[in-house]
């Protein structure tokens, strides 16, 4: 199977690349972190500028149709910037579900929400997790009763919503009906984030990320539903296996850029008259972050492939699902290793702040948790075996 990218592919990742060199190099990056919003909105717009916020939305709906494997050579070079920017939750989980919301015509809000959001004016993010959900997307408390006039009455709390102040409209999971863990009954509404009765707390994760947990008590019209009749769950379990491999070819940028920085450092740090480098107990550490970055490169591609295939109906969901969890495995497995020997190999000064690397270690040991832990993921394969 041939997964070279295409010329378009790999121009477009290098103007990326280009972009963050200059705008967002290590300096500015910690300016924007500190800042009071914790993003720069004039990134954002120059990658909006790019076309990054239109790639993965259909062409019928005015984007460019990209596929996971097409957005490969994007996200890598994002992860290799360490961006906090909202773009990656933007393109990840939530703009899959609006995609198939207005694709399947199912919401008269979905459409001109979509179109804010290709041509970068407008954010969304998902609202889904629970306390004590524990990665279990069934686990859904939050409620949503019809009134009798038609309009909803939505009621409950989530828990690290990633950028839910900088977003101008969340996707809300509540359940119609049924108990907590039940899959089915599970429906999905869209929001504007100042709805009245919708309070946040947020926080920066320490990522450097923001994020907020949120609790609500809203009443919504009926068209702000956006997927329900029993079809959501398998909407958003769609979505964050997107999500996912999304985060997998993140990953990539993130562990080259750390296998990048650690090399240079053994080449420049000297010890006993001579870079530290020349040891070949060294040597051989770094030979294997650089096997368990491209081990991590090769499973990512083939669960990018298999999503893609989900999603046109050559395989099924749990062919997909098996993909996504064996490359989560081993993206995870890699982050650890990667992310902690380069902080070694650093020595002490690698866990000081003022180092790049050690917030690509801060990154890499965030993704190995989001979407699930090595231990579910590895639960997750058993049953889908």
């Amino acid at each position: 199977m041939n997964f070279q990218f295409s010329e378009e592919q790999q121009l477009l990742a290098d103007s990326v690349t280009r972009l963050i060199d200059e705008h967002y190099h290590f300096d500015a990056r910690k300016k924007i972190i500190a800042s009071e919003h914790g993003w720069s909105p004039a990134v954002y717009a120059k990658l909006s500028e790019l076309g990054l916020t239109a790639l993965p939305f259909a062409e019928s709906l005015g984007g460019f149709g990209a596929g996971a494997l097409e957005m490969i050579p994007v996200m890598q070079a994002l992860g290799r910037g360490l961006l906090v920017e909202p773009l990656v939750n933007t393109l990840s989980a939530p703009a899959y579900l609006l995609d198939q919301a207005a694709t399947l015509g199912q919401s008269a809000l979905a459409q001109p929400v979509l179109s804010a959001l290709i041509e970068g004016s407008a954010r969304v993010t998902l609202a889904h997790d629970e306390a004590n959900s524990r990665w279990d997307l069934s686990a859904v408390r939050s409620s949503a009763t019809r009134h009798a006039d038609g309009h909803w009455r939505v009621q409950g709390e989530k828990r690290v919503v990633l950028h839910a102040q900088s977003s101008q409209w969340m996707l809300l999971s509540a359940r119609l009906a049924g108990e907590h863990s039940h899959p089915g009954a599970i429906a999905l509404f869209l929001v504007a984030s100042d709805t009245p009765g919708l309070h946040m707390k947020t926080y920066r994760t320490y990522d450097d990320q923001r994020a907020a947990d949120i609790g609500f008590d809203l009443k919504l019209d009926a068209q702000a539903l956006l997927l329900g009749d029993g079809d959501a769950m398998a909407h958003i379990e769609a979505a964050c296996d997107w999500a996912q491999v999304l985060m997998c070819s993140e990953a990539l940028g993130v562990m080259d850029e750390a296998n990048r920085l650690t090399l240079e450092y053994l080449k420049t740090r000297k010890q006993f008259g001579m870079p530290i480098g020349a040891f070949q107990a060294l040597q051989h550490r770094m030979v294997d972050m650089m096997m368990s970055a491209e081990q991590s490169r090769s499973i990512t591609y083939l669960a990018c492939d298999r999503v893609d295939a989900a999603k046109s109906g050559r395989v099924s969901a749990s062919e997909r699902a098996r993909a996504v969890s064996m490359a989560r495995v081993k993206v995870n497995e890699a982050a650890r290793h990667i992310g902690q020997e380069s902080i070694q190999l650093h020595g002490g000064m690698g866990m000081t702040i003022e180092m790049k690397i050690s917030h690509n270690f801060k990154r890499l040991t965030a993704m190995s948790q989001q979407f699930g832990d090595l231990d579910h993921h590895l639960d997750r394969l058993a049953r889908a075996a």
